[in-house]
């Protein structure tokens, strides 16, 4: 617990977290912090970041290879102005496009580009080791599922959570 004055009536209603969950809460944040550092290590020898490996994926398995630039912020949880710089970057480097939305004069879509396809396909194989070593091999097949049982719902709460915000 958190040295805080005890005295004030908010911290005492507090419902601090016991030793074992402070562990479990500290242990799933050191896991994901390095297993996303280690994963960005694997991408960098091809000049990517989680963040554009991400924008890649969710292009490449896309309709027509292209998002409009809303729900692409809203698939890998970017503010619209950050994904804008990310796009930026990724066009300058040949990786996607912008494309004017026919219907909404507004919108805009980002579209793969043929060069983000080649990369996509030689990146593609590397990240999946990468992910399978540092993640899905150190575990076996009941622990994945019951990392994907506890995880679910918290997942779809906060994912209806950032709808509704």
């Amino acid at each position: 617990m958190p040295s805080m004055d005890s005295s004030s009536d908010e911290n005492a209603a507090t419902p601090w977290l016991s030793d074992a969950e402070q562990c479990a809460w500290r242990t799933y944040l050191d896991a994901s912090k390095l297993l996303m550092h280690q994963l960005e290590k694997d991408l960098q020898p091809f000049g990517l970041t989680n963040n554009d490996y991400e924008i890649l994926v969710n292009l490449s398995e896309s309709a027509e290879k292209r998002m409009r630039m809303s729900d692409l912020a809203s698939a890998t949880l970017q503010s619209k102005s950050r994904l804008s710089h990310q796009i930026t970057r990724m066009e300058t480097a040949g990786l996607v496009r912008r494309e004017n939305c026919e219907s909404d004069r507004r919108g805009l879509y980002a579209v793969l580009t043929d060069q983000g396809c080649e990369v996509m396909q030689k990146v593609a194989p590397h990240h999946v080791t990468s992910v399978r070593r540092h993640f899905i091999d150190m575990m076996s097949a009941d622990e994945l599922l019951h990392l994907r049982t506890v995880l679910g719902p918290i997942t779809d709460e906060l994912r209806g959570r950032r709808g509704k915000a």
